[in-house]
């Protein structure tokens, strides 16, 4: 039976990814290794609860997803904190933030922010550090994201993590525009799943 399930989860899953014209290619928020020729976008990624709250744990970032606007590709970066660095190897375009989800425990809300940035070929390219400040939750909840940039203080972390990149080669490319503000609609999570836990897990 449970593998039935499976098989019937994948096939959920595909159908799922055809529908929304394919998935998102998954990339490392902070690879093991970079290299001085690589082509990385970096930067900062930090959400923040702006209001009071009934609920057990503060927002996290999941994950979020880009699209590069030249070749309509996908890419998810999971994050899986509220504060937490990126190195994202990239290729060069231009990129749009398109999707973001937040989470609280089990509750999960997400939203389509919008903010575009570049990524030049060869070069490590900051994009500042992205402050989410979410709302309480309500039914209108919003997220504003603004883009805050101190060049000085990334190429120090990213000495400390890669010291053979040399700062030579970085570019500060932040977000357009700097600050911007989307509402956060909740979902549930994958209903297969929950029913899963709870026929298969006693």
């Amino acid at each position: 039976m449970s593998q039935i399930l499976r098989s019937l989860a994948s096939g959920i899953v595909a159908v799922v990814c055809l529908l929304n014209a394919g998935c998102a290619t998954p990339i490392a928020s902070v690879p093991l290794e970079l290299h001085q020729d690589d082509t990385v976008a970096f930067g900062r990624v930090r959400v923040f609860l702006t209001g009071p709250t009934t609920r057990a744990f503060l927002p996290e970032m999941r994950f979020f997803e880009l699209v590069s606007q030249e070749t309509g590709n996908r890419y998810r970066i999971d994050i899986g904190s509220a504060d937490a660095p990126m190195y994202l190897s990239l290729p060069p375009g231009k990129y749009e933030l398109t999707r973001i989800m937040i989470n609280e425990g089990a509750f999960q809300a997400m939203a389509n922010p919008g903010p575009t940035f570049l990524v030049r070929p060869n070069r490590l390219n900051y994009v500042g550090t992205w402050q989410f400040e979410v709302s309480s939750p309500t039914y209108d909840r919003k997220v504003q994201l603004s883009a805050v940039m101190n060049l000085d203080k990334a190429i120090q972390d990213l000495r400390a993590r890669y010291p053979k990149l040399s700062a030579a080669h970085v570019h500060a490319l932040p977000l357009k525009p700097g600050s911007s503000v989307a509402r956060l609609h909740e979902v549930d999570p994958y209903p297969l799943i929950w029913w899963f836990r709870r026929h298969h897990t006693s």
